[in-house]
């Protein structure tokens, strides 16, 4: 299937097709370009004029409020007017800073398609932290739930003069603006006439920061819509090889293909990981935004009501952090509930365990799974893999995306030869403009076009990507390194463990020495002794985890779902391991 996969890939990104590629210049460097890519998100939304035709069309859903397509394109140009009325101007800024609402959606078109960029706060960030996310990208207003404005208040006197504008506020207050006030002027779906380059800035997003202060990085409207095409990309070629490998199998064999029957229906994405973030805002909303289909958002991640949605919204893909997978097919609740409408059930943010893959493809009987590695710097997905070929290369984050350049480049500099390690690099049309305020970081970072991913990985002699670790997250045990990845996946194939995550304990005779805190499945236990043990037969001895901490209670993670493993690190004991 991997010939298939290169003739289809061929096909598909050739001169005249649907996803041909071509080099232009982008900002003094040879960028790898979708030639039929939109310029812009405003040419994005634009599009959602033909999903509003059918007045019955949903598009956003929360709870018991509905958006019609319709209806989003009226509040959306609603909201535009306004802010232009406010003297808010194409390359201005305006903050959002709430939980999932459709508010968030409606928000962020209303803003990337007239010119405005998003600057997309953290909803966990305490005050000081928005105050700093303020005060480093300076948006003109600022658009807050009860939560986050709480939050704001304490600290008003620090933030300048800006327009705050209250979503779901539970009463009205004087100083801030309804945002009924924004999107029900009843002027119809027509948009202010403005010039949007494919280079200015969309969105500002910033990373996790768990190392220092946030980075606030610059996503273009190039790089966003790059990144749906190259969803899209993948959402075709790896059906067309397989189906190339069928007809192939059919000549020669009349064994079924294995593939798995499911009833169609409409495209609808359960939104479980924060909008601000890639994840969830350009590799979910942006992608079924463009289908027309449906954005079912829940309040907050809980694997029983997202079974019920699910059911209830016949959600046909669901995407987010790896976890989230693993409680979803462990829950009691899933052979209950009606699951059948699923097609994609896929883990991003973090690396899906081979573990976890198989058990995705044999559990939901009409998903299959499914990943795509990527980050904020790259405006989403980098590599993406599904379905049979991730069934067969689990350990795999598949092959780059055509507008991608990629190279494995070793601790000299140098590229690395086939199959070794060495530090991930990319270029293209993803890459981000840089870091908002930080000429030094994004000089560091983006080199010649070249993006510095940060992570260790390998590249297979087709193409596929394999992520062994975070280069900054490596064990260097004895003058050997132990990639913290293999051990966890190693750790989650034992049946006992619910999650994990491996990190380096100082030690003062080999440096550092490999460690594990982890979280037993609910109703059992984990022996120290027994895991080691267990995990002896799958790695080599200086790989397994010295210490070995057993919490009652689930791993800390920061707002897209990640595991804290510097605030663990820091917070356990070595004595207190077993």
């Amino acid at each position: 299937m991997y010939a298939e996969l290169q003739n289809a890939w061929s096909q598909l990104t050739a001169p005249g097709a649907q996803f041909e590629i071509v080099v232009e210049d982008v900002r003094g460097q040879p960028t790898r370009c979708y030639k039929n890519a939109p310029p812009t998100l405003r040419a994005v939304w634009d599009i959602t004029a033909a999903h509003a035709a059918d007045p019955a069309r949903e598009y956003l859903v929360y709870g018991d409020e509905r958006w019609s397509y319709a209806r989003a394109r009226n509040e959306v140009a609603s909201m535009a007017r306004w802010l232009r009325a406010q003297g808010v101007e194409p390359g201005d800024r305006v903050a959002i800073a709430m939980r999932n609402y459709p508010e968030w959606m409606l928000s962020y078109w209303a803003c990337t398609s007239v010119g405005i960029t998003v600057v997309g706060m953290n909803a966990w960030w305490t005050g000081p932290e928005l105050v700093y996310g303020v005060g480093d990208s300076d948006p003109k207003v600022i658009l807050a739930d009860v939560e986050r404005m709480e939050r704001f208040d304490a600290h008003r006197d620090e933030l300048g003069n800006r327009l705050f504008v209250g979503v779901r506020l539970p009463e009205a207050r004087g100083d801030v603006i309804p945002f009924s006030t924004l999107t029900g002027d009843g002027q119809g779906d027509a948009l202010p006439d403005v010039a949007i380059d494919p280079d200015d800035d969309a969105c500002i997003f910033y990373t996790s920061g768990t190392t220092g202060r946030p980075k606030g990085a610059q996503l273009t409207h190039r790089g966003c819509v790059h990144n749906v095409m190259s969803m899209g990309f993948a959402n075709t070629v790896q059906p067309m090889a397989l189906a190339m490998a069928r007809a192939n199998r059919a000549e020669s064999s009349s064994e079924s293909d294995g593939s798995k029957e499911r009833v169609s229906y409409p495209p609808s994405s359960l939104v479980v990981t924060p909008l601000f973030h890639v994840t969830a805002n350009n590799c979910v909303a942006q992608p079924m935004t463009l289908l027309g289909g449906k954005l079912v958002h829940m309040y907050k991640w809980e694997p029983a009501e997202a079974l019920r949605l699910i059911e209830a919204e016949r959600i046909t893909v669901m995407s987010g952090v790896p976890v989230m997978a693993r409680e979803l097919i462990a829950h009691p609740d899933f052979e209950k509930r009606d699951t059948s409408s699923l097609v994609t059930l896929a883990g991003g943010g973090a690396q899906v365990q081979p573990d976890l893959v198989k058990k995705i493809d044999s559990t939901v009987k009409t998903a299959r799974p499914g990943t795509g590695y990527g980050m904020t710097e790259t405006c989403g997905i980098i590599t993406t893999v599904s379905a049979d070929f991730f069934v067969d290369r689990p350990d795999s984050a598949g092959r780059p995306m055509p507008c991608f350049e990629a190279r494995i480049v070793g601790s000299d500099g140098e590229e690395a030869p086939l199959g070794e390690r060495g530090e991930l690099c990319v270029r293209g049309a993803q890459v981000i403009k840089g870091y908002l305020n930080r000429p030094d970081a994004t000089a560091e970072t983006i080199q010649d076009g070249w993006l510095r991913t940060g992570d260790i990985a390998r590249m297979d002699e087709d193409g596929f990507v394999y992520i062994v670790d975070r280069a900054k997250d490596m064990v260097l045990r004895g003058g050997e390194n132990v990639y913290c990845a293999e051990v966890e996946a190693a750790i989650h194939e034992h049946p006992g463990v619910a999650e994990c995550v491996v990190f380096g304990v100082p030690d003062d005779r080999l440096g550092e020495e490999v460690g594990t805190a982890l979280v037993a499945e609910e109703g059992g236990s984990v022996d120290p002794e027994d895991l080691r043990a267990f995990l002896r037969e799958r790695l080599a001895g200086f790989k397994v985890p010295r210490y070995v901490w057993l919490l009652d209670e689930a791993l800390p993670r920061n707002a897209s779902g990640k595991f804290l493993k510097r605030e663990l690190r820091e917070r356990l004991n070595p004595d207190d391991a077993v």
